[in-house]
């Protein structure tokens, strides 16, 4: 008689890790996927001038990202971009929700908040003012860029980056998630990266040729197109 064969076990290509902190994206990558300038990202990341990063690199010996510091500099570009919120004041922002609140990583915290003119911190459901302290302040915020991160508990899960800069009610045509490709962005609700439909358009298919042939619409094609290569879209 046989012996019964135990059952197949799934193989874990993280080895035990959180896909969501392994160090996987370069740089440039970031500042691509993320819609924000080379240099930035960068200054962000390392620093510069003699000012500290904002944002702490999951390993800063090989300048690679993990999935959670896409998340911070998704939350810190619409501080800056859209808030105009000093870099000074982002720093103290997260220094103070680590050292006084004891809130781990504030740039992944829906705690982190800025009302156009100033950083604030939600606490026991009121607002506090980081630079002009004892004011609460009346909310919001960030609430485009956030509503773009999905959770899973309190942990960031998956991205849905912009693909048209500075237009916040674009759709969310794309993904990035950690378990997905490896974190490659991919066409939202699909595995199919978004670099491999740029590369065939740029090849010389046509839009209509790709949707017929991943069977999506018109529209998502475009989308992704754009996200890829903004300039030539």
């Amino acid at each position: 008689m046989c012996a019964e064969r135990a059952p197949a076990q799934r193989q874990d290509v993280y080895g035990g890790r959180n896909p969501a902190e392994i160090p996987a994206y370069t740089i440039p990558e970031a500042a691509h996927w993320l819609q924000v300038p080379y240099t930035t990202t960068r200054a962000w990341l390392l620093g510069q001038h003699g000012f500290a990063p904002v944002v702490e690199i999951a390993d800063r010996e090989t300048r690679t990202l993990s999935f959670q510091n896409l998340v911070e500099l998704h939350v810190l570009a619409a501080i800056r971009r859209k808030h105009g919120v000093s870099l000074q004041r982002v720093r103290t922002a997260v220094e103070f929700m680590e050292q006084r609140l004891g809130v781990p990583h504030p740039l992944r915290s829906h705690q982190m908040l800025t009302d156009g003119q100033d950083l604030l911190v939600e606490w026991g459901g009121q607002y506090l003012s980081l630079n002009r302290q004892g004011h609460g302040e009346m909310r919001a915020i960030l609430e485009v860029y956030l509503s773009r991160i999905e959770l899973e508990g309190e942990i960031p899960a998956r991205l849905y980056p912009f693909s048209r800069r500075e237009h916040l009610d674009d759709p969310r045509a794309i993904l990035i998630d950690p378990r997905v490709q490896f974190g490659r962005p991919c066409v939202a609700g699909t595995g199919i990266p978004t670099a491999v439909i740029a590369d065939r358009w740029r090849a010389g298919e046509s839009i209509d040729g790709l949707a017929d042939d991943y069977g999506r619409r018109r529209e998502e094609i475009e989308e992704t197109i754009r996200y890829e290569i903004p300039v030539a879209a």
